[in-house]
């Protein structure tokens, strides 16, 4: 049985379904907080600026990302940010190799971050167990190809259309909103065939949100975690981050792991990070602190 006894400023969510078998892993989101290492392959990405959009280096990368302990690698063909269309089979041709080369070379969870059916389709079919769709499942078939797979479905808080703006953003109550909209975009997935055990929630850490809003977010995370579901904070190097420091992208990584240790005590149990070996000390060390495993070299003063 499961001791729920935490200290003080720590949550351990009531999940519907705490063990997960995603693609050749099973974690237990009871006693386990995951690393998604983030591999863009895009000349144009929000942090590292197309450092991996060459297809050796996107490979390169991702298998380092597990080598370094990573418990799974995102592999993104599109940025989130405004932008003009790319066709669906260019943004195929750019993720779907990388998945089938790390598939070849690593047994590490693969997901692509896609709001497209047919790239998802192709992803899955390459060896990707997760598909990460940042628009709140916009495009309904979607969840159609996600729950005639064995793939998971990360549903995360965006309100505007792909690549498309949001000015302004404006909430009466912006984890409530978030919340509310979560819940009805898992019905719909659930409604459409997706198991709710293959479901995960993403509040959208910056996205259509500022920085006081998704600050907020932060604050009030248990109630997108009292959903029941694993929740994702993807919440690397992002704008609030930045803003809140006044430190540009390439010094935000203390940041950073701080927003990703409070949102693991809130209830968060997978961090999406651009840097892997920090965010995975990060992570163990607060299993250990838990209780959840076992120092590895308990010397001192022994």
């Amino acid at each position: 049985m499961t001791d729920r006894t935490l200290p003080p400023g720590f949550q351990l969510p009531e999940l519907r379904s705490p063990v997960r078998t995603i693609g050749r892993h099973t974690f237990d989101f009871d006693h386990r907080i995951a690393v998604m290492a983030i591999v863009n392959r895009t000349p144009d990405s929000f942090f590292d600026q197309g450092a991996t959009f060459a297809l050796d280096r996107a490979v390169e990368a991702a298998v380092r990302a597990d080598e370094h302990g990573a418990d799974w690698v995102d592999i993104g063909g599109v940025p989130f940010a405004p932008g003009p269309e790319l066709p669906a089979d260019e943004e195929a041709s750019r993720v779907v190799p990388v998945v089938a080369a790390l598939a070849q070379q690593s047994d590490v969870v693969i997901s692509v971050d896609t709001f497209r059916p047919e790239v998802a389709a192709a992803a899955i079919a390459a060896g990707a167990s997760v598909i990460n769709d940042t628009t709140g499942i916009h495009d309904e078939r979607l969840a159609d190809v996600v729950a005639d797979s064995d793939a998971t479905l990360v549903i995360t808080h965006s309100l505007a259309s792909p690549r498309r703006p949001l000015m302004r953003p404006q909430y009466a109550d912006v984890a409530g909103e978030v919340r509310d909209f979560l819940l009805e975009r898992v019905d719909l997935a659930i409604a459409r065939g997706v198991p709710e055990d293959r479901i995960i929630v993403d509040p959208g850490h910056d996205l259509n949100k500022n920085t006081v809003q998704t600050l907020e977010v932060t604050r009030r995370l248990g109630e997108v975690v009292s959903l029941g579901f694993p929740v994702l904070a993807a919440v690397s190097n992002k704008d609030f981050i930045g803003e809140s420091l006044a430190r540009p992208k390439s010094e935000r990584l203390a940041g950073s792991i701080a927003a990703a240790t409070a949102c693991a005590m809130l209830g968060a149990r997978i961090v999406r990070m651009h840097a892997v070996p920090e965010s995975v000390d990060a992570m163990r060390m607060l299993e250990a602190i838990l209780g959840w495993r076992d120092p590895v070299d308990p010397v001192h003063n022994l």
